[in-house]
């Protein structure tokens, strides 16, 4: 009974509140009703969904044949806009970013189910947290930390070859990187291990990562509404509210989110702990940089330090960002060197005759040219985080590169946003854009990054923090990992591609790449279990 009138009173709001939004898009046109886009299914239904429909790459590639940007319909007539177009994406990113933030949907489920971290928060909060954080993803951090990425990869690559034995074996590769990337994350950005590699025994809280943006994805269109809600988190019994919803897809999306609090409440807890009796060892690992969240925060004024919720926060979201994105990035490119039997052998001369005292040193590492260009190339094409979303504070405008014909006839130079008005940042689509990569942009050919750039590509400023890309985003809310996870993936690459030969599995299995918030492969057979399976055997002696 306690939260029955509470209860009534937000379905009461709840629906007065769509009422009126109904009829204000029934008799209010939006600016974005002149600009190109596909047709919606229907009007409650819109087309939006195809972007959480996760065979929905055509609908991607559809809106990619448009002129560097396209309308897209939301729910109940809502308009959105889908960009490419170099010159917006400048503004977007950088030049006004301060008018766009995170669209208030994704904020909230962010903050909801990984704490108060970077991704989940914006204006001066963000700010506060970046600065924080920023000196210790360095370049001297990145050299300084390369002996322990090697040491978790060796122990990798030492399971898989036991896994392997003498003879060609399929292994699910997927789970291999996940279970790495979790570690090289834990040993190089928290001190702390999560999985010695040394058995295929299930991981609790790897698996809850790998699951959450797929359990994001189960939401559908609830997920839309998010924001609308976001009063709840503040009410004494939230908590209550939230386990008496009786949707599975929201209480799987309950119990993801637990399994990452409690992981993360056990590691600050310990740390804490140990810090108080004076443990040398933890105090150096600090002090190394091995744990970066400790460190940022010990670094700065007492007041300016983070809270326990958001040093929890920037746990969960660092421990997030850095196994899915990663792990996903190694199996695509582990797919392409199998679909690719040359490369991945010019691949590996290049990595042997690099190798010094058991390594490739550091600085020898990250100029390989061959490995950097495999690295790129499957970025570009096959970046993790196809779309992210921005919603304008404020009214403002799109400046576009070349004019774009509206629906009346007439061209337009420039587009009016208005306030609340939901842009797509179209990741995917800028990385494969013809107009400027050329008409090979849709091929994988990672000798492209060998020879000079196209001029017209070099010519249009693209916003990205990394070789032109937007894989990394740019700006103020660029990928602060970016030297991070590129560091991690070579060293895995160089580690295994010596010793291990990568195969395309028997085609029995039909592997599918799903469209998400960080995109998952799985395999029919499995139902939507992500993995990936590899025939995977030895080259050399390990």
């Amino acid at each position: 009974m306690a939260i029955s009138s509470p209860a009534s009173a937000l379905l009461s709001f709840g629906g007065l509140w769509l009422l009126w939004k109904l009829i204000n898009r029934i008799f209010v046109r939006s600016p974005l009703d002149n600009v190109p886009g596909p047709a919606p299914a229907t009007w409650r239904k819109g087309n939006l969904h195809h972007l959480s429909d996760r065979h929905g790459w055509g609908f991607l590639d559809r809106l990619e044949t448009y002129n560097g940007m396209a309308r897209v319909d939301g729910l109940f007539g809502n308009k959105l806009l889908y960009v490419f177009d170099p010159t917006a994406l400048q503004h977007i990113i950088i030049k006004d970013q301060q008018s766009y933030d995170p669209a208030r949907w994704i904020a909230t489920i962010l903050n909801f189910t990984l704490g108060p971290g970077l991704l989940g928060i914006y204006g001066d909060h963000h700010r506060k947290q970046r600065k924080l954080l920023n000196p210790v993803f360095s370049i001297a951090h990145m050299r300084n930390i390369t002996p322990v990425f090697y040491q978790v990869a060796y122990r990798l690559r030492d399971a898989i070859a036991a896994e392997v034995n003498d003879s060609p074996k399929e292994v699910d590769i997927l789970n291999w990187m996940g279970r790495a990337a979790l570690e090289l994350i834990g040993q190089g950005g928290l001190g702390h291990s999560f999985d010695r590699l040394t058995e295929n025994t299930p991981n609790v809280y790897g698996d809850a990562l790998k699951a959450l943006f797929p359990t994001i994805l189960g939401l559908g269109w609830l997920r839309f509404l998010a924001h609308h809600v976001k009063f709840i988190s503040r009410l004494s019994f939230a908590r209550t509210i939230v386990e008496n919803v009786r949707i599975e897809r929201v209480q799987n999306l309950v119990k993801v989110t637990d399994t990452m609090d409690k992981m993360t409440t056990k590691i600050l807890e310990e740390k804490r702990a140990a810090l108080a009796a004076g443990d040398e060892t933890l105090e150096e690992q600090i002090g190394q940089g091995k744990d970066i969240i400790m460190k940022a925060n010990m670094l700065v004024p007492e007041g300016e330090k983070l809270s326990e919720e958001e040093l929890k926060g920037q746990m969960c979201t660092l421990l997030f960002a850095a196994t899915d994105t990663t792990s996903g990035a190694l199996t695509q490119i582990l797919q392409l060197l199998a679909e690719h039997p040359d490369v991945q052998e010019r691949l590996r001369a290049e990595i042997i005759g690099a190798y010094q005292d058991g390594e490739v040193p550091y600085d020898i590492l990250v100029g390989l040219p061959y490995l950097d260009a495999i690295c790129r190339e499957t970025l570009r094409l096959y970046p993790p985080v196809s779309t992210v979303f921005r919603q304008a504070n404020q009214a403002t405008v799109l400046p576009l590169s070349e004019p774009i014909r509206g629906n009346d006839g007439k061209l337009l130079n420039e587009i009016p946003i208005a306030k609340g008005t939901i842009t797509i940042v179209a990741i995917r689509s800028c990385n494969r854009n013809k107009a400027l990569w050329g008409e090979d942009a849709l091929e994988w050919k990672p000798e492209r990054w060998l020879s000079p750039l196209p001029g017209a590509l070099t010519d249009a400023r693209i916003p990205g923090v990394y070789s032109n890309l937007m894989s990394f985003l740019g700006g103020g809310r660029s990928c602060i990992g970016i030297k991070f996870s590129q560091l991690e993936m070579k060293v895995v690459l160089a580690v295994l591609v010596q010793s291990l030969k990568f195969s395309m599995p028997d085609s029995k299995y039909k592997i599918t790449w799903n469209l998400a918030g960080v995109k998952y492969p799985t395999v029919e057979q499995y139902g939507l279990k992500p993995c990936f399976p590899m025939k995977i055997e030895r080259v050399r002696k390990v």
